[in-house]
């Protein structure tokens, strides 16, 4: 049942290029996709084109960062929902499976 929910599942991850809690969270990013999670990484501090993607989803990004467009933020295309912050790997996991 998890491998059909990860086959169709759509996230993106908006990150910074210098951002110290999407560096430490990338690992855990990685770590997800080598385990079959469709999850595409987007950079937004350097690339506008990607910016501009980001402030499409503002309406669920803001509400999950509580005051604007933060770094990390993950977005379920699928679920329409948001996840912004630092993130663990377990945390990640259960938000990806919810």
């Amino acid at each position: 049942m998890l491998m059909k929910n990860k086959k169709w599942q759509k996230i993106i991850m908006f990150h910074g290029a210098s951002c110290p809690h999407c560096h430490r969270t990338m690992p855990n990013v990685d770590k997800l996709i080598k385990e079959g999670f469709k999850i595409e990484k987007k950079e937004v501090w350097e690339n506008e084109k990607n910016a501009e993607e980001m402030r499409k989803f503002k309406d669920i990004i803001i509400p999950a960062c509580g005051d604007g467009l933060g770094v990390p933020a993950f977005v379920d295309l699928n679920k329409n929902k948001a996840i912004c912050g630092e993130q663990t790997y377990e945390e990640l996991k259960e938000w990806l499976e919810k």
